[in-house]
């Protein structure tokens, strides 16, 4: 067939038909070995938090040094994820996938070898870090391949490994801690990203990439690590040294907020910046991250207070407290399929509407927990806030990416996840120590109607004690302390309720379309 064609002006050449869209040849292999990796990846943000005691014992160190273990993986992590859109111009999405995947296999392997807390920590920094670009990439490249309208049943795929790989995480590690040993939290990782890394470097050969050579943005790489170390470290350590009573927490907080000033106005004002904050001109990545930052900050205290309060309050064990909790990942893994399928056909500011008035009456029902209640009721709760969270993540990750161009969804989903972490680490912080505070307050005020000198209260101490008056002041102390600490339980909720009914008004400032871009071939690399 000829490709010339006549017109008044002679001959012309055709247009020539549009590159066909890069496909895997086999998706659903290609699609596995991206969740398994984004699934490990996510797995080992909570897979040693329950392991911390084991380790620090085996270890030889003590339980304030173990800490490290999670501090260092959370601050390399969110010194990494906003520069995903800098490696993925300089080394395309598929080769940064597959060498980070590598990596965070490496980094597995040492900390499991590590034999002092020195080395682990230091492997842990490392795995942290070549985790930050994985789970950004993943979204990138699950949105490239798949067809559009297909591509919500891709994002809700990875909004489920968001959702159920926490919640595993220290169920898992408990479990493996208690039948083997704590290295195998970490030897675990090898042959999943042996596997992903093969599959996926197999099935992505061939996909066409544009690749950059930006120049590198020292002054911002500079303020970036030093800003972002020093609030995520001043973040995890505020608690436990009383925040500004001490001169650590005090110098972490300025140097954190002079540099990240610095960090912001140097971004916005480069010509090439390593991290593009400019994304936040568009319409749709500003509200749906927003409401994704907020939302997902409020999701993240439940999942810290109410194991946390199952041990303090109800003297369930952290593997009991991880099954009570569990069943919020039974209706995402369900749903997640359908929701994928057909939330296209709805608005996705009503689903995401819908999710948070759902995780709101939750947060209301908890506020109304005592002493007495069961692990059914537990579960239960746990359960239907699973329906809020099937609806959640899907939709305001579709918003949010829905009018970023091809080549800013790596940056844009790595921007989004960098904030949304940072989100999480000021709300596990602050909802510790709010907690705190307002069992300290509920302590002073119950205890202000106690006297020793009133002969009814006397009696009840006596018969406390079993005649001891002495046990029985210690047990009326430690109950008054327990209803304390779960009135503060009750404000808390009581307060993310309203937190997640005030998110929904974010999410209507995003205007439709919500069809998330992707391009074809190089346009979807570069």
């Amino acid at each position: 067939m000829s490709t010339i064609a006549e017109d008044a002006g002679g001959p012309r050449a055709a247009p020539q038909p549009a590159a066909a869209p890069f496909r895997p040849p086999n998706m659903a292999l290609c699609t596995l070995g991206l969740a398994l990796a984004s699934f490990m990846q996510v797995l080992d943000t909570t897979i040693a938090n329950v392991s911390l005691p084991t380790i620090s014992g085996n270890l030889g160190a003590s339980a304030n040094q173990a800490t490290w273990v999670i501090t260092s993986f959370a601050v390399s992590n969110a010194i990494a994820l906003p520069l995903t859109g800098y490696l993925t111009r300089r080394f395309g999405e598929v080769r940064l996938f597959t060498w980070a995947t590598l990596a965070f296999v490496i980094a597995s392997f040492l900390c499991g070898i590590a034999n002092s807390m020195g080395l682990l920590v230091v492997a842990r920094a490392l795995q942290g870090f070549v985790a930050g670009p994985m789970y950004p990439v993943t979204q990138a490249l699950l949105i490239s391949i798949y067809p559009p309208q297909k591509r919500g049943q891709a994002i809700a795929l990875l909004a489920m490994v968001t959702v159920v790989a926490p919640i595993a995480g220290p169920i898992l590690g408990g479990w493996i801690t208690d039948n083997y040993s704590w290295e195998w939290i970490f030897f675990i990782n090898i042959p999943i990203g042996i596997f992903a890394s093969i599959v996926v470097g197999r099935q992505m050969k061939g996909r066409p990439e544009k690749l950059e050579t930006p120049k590198m943005d020292y002054i911002g790489l500079a303020t970036l690590v030093l800003g972002v170390g020093a609030l995520q470290i001043m973040l995890d350590l505020g608690n436990d040294e009383d925040w500004f009573n001490s001169h650590r927490i005090v110098i972490l907080a300025i140097v954190a907020a002079i540099a990240l000033s610095v960090f912001v106005i140097w971004e916005l004002t480069e010509k090439d910046p390593i991290v593009n904050l400019r994304l936040f001109r568009h319409r749709n990545f500003a509200a749906g991250t927003l409401a994704l930052v907020m939302a997902y900050s409020a999701f993240f205290s439940i999942s810290l207070l109410v194991p946390l309060w199952l041990q303090r309050n109800m003297g369930y064990t952290p593997i009991w407290a991880g099954l009570a909790t569990a069943p919020i990942g039974l209706l995402p893994v369900i749903l997640t399929p359908f929701v994928g399928k057909y939330a296209h056909r709805f608005d996705l500011r009503v689903l995401a509407s819908v999710a948070f008035v759902v995780m709101a009456a939750t947060s209301f029902l908890r506020s109304g927990f005592n002493l007495e209640v069961n692990f059914g009721r537990v579960a239960e709760i746990q359960l239907i806030q699973g329906l809020g969270v099937a609806l959640f993540f899907m939709p305001v990750l579709t918003i949010l990416l829905s009018d970023l161009e091809p080549h800013e969804i790596s940056a844009g989903s790595g921007l989004a996840t960098f904030v949304r972490t940072l989100g999480g680490s000021f709300a596990a912080s602050l909802t510790t120590w709010a907690w705190n505070r307002r069992t300290t307050i509920h302590h002073a005020e119950l205890t202000e109607h106690i006297s020793a000198y009133d002969p009814a209260m006397q009696q009840t101490v006596y018969q406390l004690g079993h005649g001891d008056p002495q046990a029985g002041a210690v047990m009326l102390n430690q109950m008054i302390g327990q209803q304390a600490l779960q009135i503060g339980f009750n404000e808390i909720f009581y307060l993310l309720g309203w937190i997640f009914l005030g998110v929904i008004v974010f999410v209507w400032f995003a205007r439709p379309p919500f069809a998330a871009k992707a391009g074809t071939g190089a346009a979807a690399g570069h």
